[in-house]
């Protein structure tokens, strides 16, 4: 994800693995409190939401993203675990909170260009909650047509009243002998 900006060759990854997120036993009250007010039109669906986080980490180097609009996506206690083979043949991952994941991703984002699309997307819903899995792509410059990086957002949210919260997103990102089924590619994406 909210790209994998990194894995093999690609340091954000490496950057934001490599640093051990605060247990949840740890932390503080205050970290699970609700974030501010979203924007009604940010959550009004879950394709508002959706269109939000890609849209809040998207900017050319140098532009400053609006972090508080990004916290504003999520719901109290959400979770942002980024995913990576090991070298042993297993799977790595961190847990981190929109906060943790600001703080990693803040230099690298800003001060790089990165632009993450939506290139596909397969929504289930069912009552108050929903699972998207959303294809990404991810780009150095808007214009870019050939992305670096492309995976997956596998995403939970869930509905309070009129409005869509993101409760976790987890990702992975190709590689050799890992590509995105084209069952994700088909489906629509806004």
């Amino acid at each position: 994800m909210v790209g994998r900006v990194a894995g093999r060759g690609c340091p954000f990854a490496a950057m934001v693995l490599g640093l051990a997120a605060t247990p949840l036993a740890a932390q503080d009250s205050s970290a699970l409190a609700a974030p501010r007010p979203a924007a009604a039109a940010d959550v009004a669906s879950i394709d508002a939401v959706i269109a939000a986080l890609y849209d809040v980490i998207s900017g050319p180097a140098g532009e400053a993203r609006d972090w508080d609009r990004f916290r504003s996506l999520f719901a109290a206690g959400a979770r942002l675990i980024p995913t990576r083979p090991t070298a042993t043949g297993g799977t790595d991952m961190r847990m981190l909170d929109p906060q943790g994941y600001i703080d990693r991703a803040r230099p690298l984002l800003e001060g790089a260009g990165f632009f993450e699309r939506e290139i596909g997307r397969v929504t289930e819903e069912f009552g108050n909650i929903a699972h998207v899995f959303s294809a990404y792509a991810s780009f150095r410059s808007a214009g870019d047509s050939v992305p670096f990086q492309r995976g997956i957002n596998s995403i939970q949210l869930l509905k309070d009243g009129d409005q869509w919260r993101i409760v976790t997103v987890m990702w992975d990102a190709e590689r050799p002998g890992v590509t995105i089924p084209d069952r994700y590619l088909r489906a629509s994406a806004p």
